[in-house]
């Protein structure tokens, strides 16, 4: 796969791709990131890229010309066949779709992605109507710049190319993975997560400062482990975050779980 990230500051970058999954994907070739400084397609003593919005208004807003200019000598297709050349423009933006798994599996499955970071103000419109396929954020609420969002979006959709993690489960294990379990190419594991956080983890030691393990965890039997982790998956995303229960895939099994976890909390 191949990553190309406009910034205006590429020194910000220097970090977050040198680290973990992302470098060893880097080194092993399985992901190719190059960073365009924006300011360098910028003609004017002083490589200016904001200009203020027409209509007025407070601060300045990223000109289209440098970013469209940056994406021409990238040579990338016109929105129409990006398609079909698996490619796509991102535009990093408060005002985008939320970014969540499903959209980092979208994404992994392309040949190429370009991220566009915004900053100031925000971004002139022509960028999102007439260059960029998508807007993205990566949350409800406001950065300084769309850095942040692309290096998570980076690692995020890294981790799901093949070969990038040691053990190809565990990005199906995890949470947010919406796969139920049992289901072909699913987590095959003690407990899928199904859409639902993950369960919670111990390790050794099996009592750490009067605090034991649960004991379901060290007796060997699985489907008590699977039924424990199961439960406990479904207890933190009806405490943390209930919203995903609307779109996980749940069984009888588990519509009975938290019907039993909803009157033991009542």
């Amino acid at each position: 796969m191949k990553i190309d990230i406009i910034t205006i500051f590429p020194e910000f970058f220097r970090g977050p791709l040198d680290f973990g999954i992302i470098r060893r994907a880097r080194e092993a070739g399985l992901v190719m990131i190059d960073i365009h400084d924006l300011r360098a397609f910028a003609h004017d003593r002083h490589r200016t890229v904001d200009d203020r919005p027409f209509g007025g208004g407070e601060g300045m807003v990223l000109k289209p010309e440098p970013i469209f200019e940056s994406l021409e000598a990238m040579r990338i297709v016109s929105r129409d066949r990006r398609a079909t050349a698996k490619e796509s423009v991102v535009l990093l933006s408060a005002q985008g779709k939320r970014f969540d798994q499903s959209a980092a599996t979208e994404l992994a499955g392309l040949e190429r992605i370009v991220l566009i970071c915004g900053r100031y103000e925000g971004v002139d419109e022509r960028v999102g109507e007439h260059l960029a396929d998508r807007e993205l954020s990566i949350g409800d609420y406001v950065l300084s710049g769309g850095e942040l969002g692309a290096a998570v979006i980076v690692d995020t959709v890294t981790r799901l190319i093949p070969g990038a993690l040691g053990n190809e489960a565990s990005s199906r294990q995890e949470s947010f993975t919406a796969q139920a379990p049992g289901q072909n190419g699913g987590p095959d594991s003690t407990c899928g997560s199904g859409g639902l956080l993950d369960y919670p983890h111990y390790t050794r030691p099996a009592e750490f400062r009067g605090i034991a393990v649960p004991e379901v965890l060290v007796n060997g039997n699985h489907e008590e482990i699977r039924k424990w982790r199961r439960r406990k998956a479904l207890e933190k995303t009806l405490r943390n975050r209930p919203d995903l229960l609307n779109e996980a895939s749940l069984s009888e099994e588990d519509k009975k779980l938290l019907a039993r976890i909803a009157g033991d909390e009542n």
